[in-house]
């Protein structure tokens, strides 16, 4: 039976091991661990690379975050916006600073924050937008820094899942004040353990970030302010550096792979849709379907590896009931979670593998006598 992981980190590894193991032997023998020339070299290159003026490493994508936050100031008794539909850690970084997350509903076509949504949520409290460029597109951030300017709040992006994403041209993380981004092994741009990036164009921001992941040191043993233990050491930056000019090229096949996707899946199920704004790098590949927990169940025993991201909104975690939402308090997101899926995507599956999913799925439908498209709820209902 052909299988057909969620992802092969392994495959990644293998086709570019000499390029790997050139970078952490070199690491390894010049005896500099920590706050070396790897990561001054990598962070410079990734600003370039994204096209701003800054970039501070860090020890993860949840840290990068929670730094950026820290230096915008965000602390107790502030609200941050942001979105239920995320990772978890999006909204843990915002607990960290002490500030309260605040929940604004999704585009029930792109799964990204609704921008009149996050208009209506804001009060005297609000200290921050953070738009989660998720599944590898962009928020639309031509209205997003328009409240931002007409409220005077800034905008923190989170670009965890969007390394190399566009709105208009621009790069995910030269709009906002701060962009973070995460280097978990799986993103588009992967290390081979934990990692993170802040970037910004200004100088003193760049100034204060390097003091905030460096326990607030402005020199060894002087610390200016209040900060944290979050560097990215010198390996992984020596590794990630050895990828980065391969990121457009692995953006690129992602999109061969979703256009292929496409192309077999159209009218068995709900396609992601690209926004007209931007491009989009599908860190994940997202469907929706009626039977989306049966589907699953089919395609795992036909060997295809499919997972659900996300299938709990944040607002609706144990973890975060002390904030009092309830069921029904973000439909559009409510509706998403429980008819999402992710197919294998990553830029080393072939594509007789995709094929095979497309087969599966096809087979799936004619058993079942029905096409398995989920009808996304219509903007009027989204709130828009």
């Amino acid at each position: 039976m052909t299988q057909v992981p969620f992802g092969d980190m392994k495959a990644h590894y293998q086709q570019f091991k000499s390029d790997i193991d050139t970078a952490v032997s070199r690491v390894l023998a010049s005896g500099h661990y920590i706050l070396g020339p790897e990561l001054d070299k990598f962070e410079k290159d990734f600003a370039k690379f994204v096209g701003v003026n800054y970039a501070v490493g860090c020890s993860c994508g949840t840290e990068a975050i929670y730094l950026a936050l820290a230096a915008m100031g965000v602390g107790p008794g502030d609200e941050v916006i942001t979105v239920a539909h995320t990772a978890v850690p999006t909204i843990n970084a915002i607990s960290m600073t002490g500030a309260t997350p605040v929940f604004a509903d999704i585009d029930p076509v792109t799964y990204v924050m609704d921008v009149n949504s996050a208009e209506s949520k804001i009060t005297e409290k609000t200290k921050a937008f953070v738009p989660v460029h998720l599944y590898g597109q962009m928020v639309n951030m031509e209205p997003l820094m328009k409240l931002s300017l007409k409220h005077r709040i800034p905008v923190m992006e989170d670009i965890a899942q969007a390394t190399g994403s566009l709105f208009k041209g621009a790069m995910a993380g030269t709009i906002g004040e701060y962009g973070a981004f995460s280097f978990y092994p799986s993103k588009n741009l992967g290390a081979f353990g934990d990692g993170g990036m802040v970037v910004t164009n200004s100088k003193e921001n760049y100034e204060l970030l390097l003091k905030l992941r460096n326990m607030g040191q402005s020199q060894r043993y002087h610390h200016d302010i209040v900060g944290i233990n979050s560097r990215l050491d010198e390996i992984q930056a020596a590794i990630l550096g050895a990828q980065l000019p391969y990121v457009n090229q692995w953006n690129t096949r992602r999109r061969e792979i979703a256009k292929r996707y496409n192309e077999g899946l159209k009218g068995l199920v709900t396609t992601p849709q690209e926004a007209s704004y931007g491009a989009h790098v599908y860190h994940l590949y997202v469907i929706q379907t009626e039977n989306r927990d049966e589907m699953q169940k089919y395609l795992s025993d036909k060997g295809i590896q499919c997972l659900i991201h996300y299938p709990i909104p944040g607002h609706l975690q144990k973890a975060y009931t002390f904030l009092g939402y309830k069921k029904g308090d973000l439909p559009v997101t409510e509706h998403a979670a429980n008819h999402i899926l992710s197919l294998p995507m990553y830029p080393e599956l072939t594509n007789e593998q995709v094929d095979h999913v497309i087969a599966a799925i096809r087979d799936y439908c004619k058993e079942k006598n029905t096409a398995s498209v989920a009808t996304p709820m219509s903007a009027q209902v989204a709130g828009r």
